[in-house]
């Protein structure tokens, strides 16, 4: 047994579906499948002859249902008119339409897809409309997510493109050479690489300022167990306080390890954190560096101490000092509490 379906797609034209039936199979069979489809896969059909008086419908859940459990329409008025706009010119043309509707709801809007096709008979006549209702929330949501993160990774790497190029430019301005220029270069963008790398794998948060520093220091030290001790609050640093502060403590460890305890075998530098004094609903954090030096260490300024400085306080909105006496090293920087959350 063979039968065919005329219908026309979004375009107009026309096609035939042909379905081959086995023997043994009915009709009833073929319907009670093709419900089963339609519960599963969310759809509901309703088909309403010329003039709209409703002939079928199947699994017809609110919103399309006339009325919900409380007697009141789902669908606004002005939506409802779309609708029905769109089911008579089907009827008056032939042609078919596709609407897309946002409906309000206590989990915000639900989305759908509502297609309107003219149901023509043998002879060509337009004899009723069949309207399909499907449900596109999820597909919705998650296009809008992609369109929030693809926005975020744009404002971020800008971002993250600015600081390299003032990075590179710090950096030429205090270089005596190509070559000190490309050491320290690549030495910068690889503290930055590593920073970012704790950022990324927290899906774009931030970064664990322990494990920011730990990482910064075991570039550069071959037991960071051993060379560095941590003392006090782990906060959670949003991305652009971890890029910088992580640029810090890079600028930090390279000159520990020229002048300070880095360069020694059982030297070890000293890491506090604490909240420091500020208004009572937002408390800064004070990050305290120190560590002893040997002599020799170049006094004139340069990129790190710039860095260190101006460059990062400035980019947390707080402040920041440096002082070297009598062959210890102290860095004090105040990080405001917008750029970080408690653990």
């Amino acid at each position: 047994m063979r039968s065919k379906a005329s219908e026309k797609d979004d375009t107009g034209k026309r096609g035939d579906e042909v379905i081959a039936m086995h023997p043994a199979e009915s009709g009833m069979q073929l319907g009670r499948a093709l419900l089963h489809a339609l519960h599963n896969a969310g759809i509901s059909v309703l088909y309403q002859d010329r003039d709209m008086k409703t002939v079928w419908a199947r699994n017809m859940r609110a919103p399309w249902a006339a009325e919900t459990a409380d007697g009141k329409d789902l669908l606004a008025p002005a939506q409802a008119e779309r609708i029905s706009a769109a089911k008579r010119r089907a009827v008056e043309t032939g042609n078919a339409d596709r609407l897309e509707v946002g409906i309000p709801g206590n989990d915000g809007v639900r989305w759908f897809q509502i297609w309107v096709d003219a149901d023509h008979s043998d002879t060509g006549e337009v004899q009723g409309v069949v309207t399909t209702m499907v449900e596109t929330t999820e597909q919705k949501r998650r296009e809008q997510t992609l369109k929030t993160l693809l926005r975020e990774v744009s404002h971020r790497s800008k971002n993250l493109l600015a600081i390299i190029q003032s990075i590179a430019t710090q950096t030429g301005r205090y270089s005596e050479t190509l070559g000190d220029f490309l050491t320290r270069f690549r030495g910068r963008i690889q503290s930055l690489a590593s920073s970012q790398d704790l950022v990324t794998s927290s899906n774009w948060r931030g970064a664990a300022l322990q494990e920011l520093v730990s990482g910064q220091v075991g570039r550069y030290s071959a037991d960071p167990r051993r060379s560095l001790r941590f003392d006090g609050e782990n906060p959670y640093l949003n991305p652009n306080a971890a890029l910088h502060v992580g640029l810090a403590m890079h600028e930090l460890a390279v000159n520990s390890v020229s002048y300070g305890a880095l360069s020694r075998p059982d030297g070890q530098v000293k890491v506090s954190a604490r909240m420091a004094a500020g208004s009572a609903a937002s408390p800064g954090l004070l990050l305290v560096w120190t560590e002893r030096i040997g002599a020799g260490r170049r006094n004139e300024k340069r990129f790190g101490s710039v860095a260190l400085e101006r460059v990062v306080p400035t980019s947390l909105n707080g402040s920041a000092s440096l002082e070297i006496d009598e062959g210890r090293l102290e860095y004090r920087l105040t990080i405001p509490r917008g750029n970080f959350e408690m653990e």
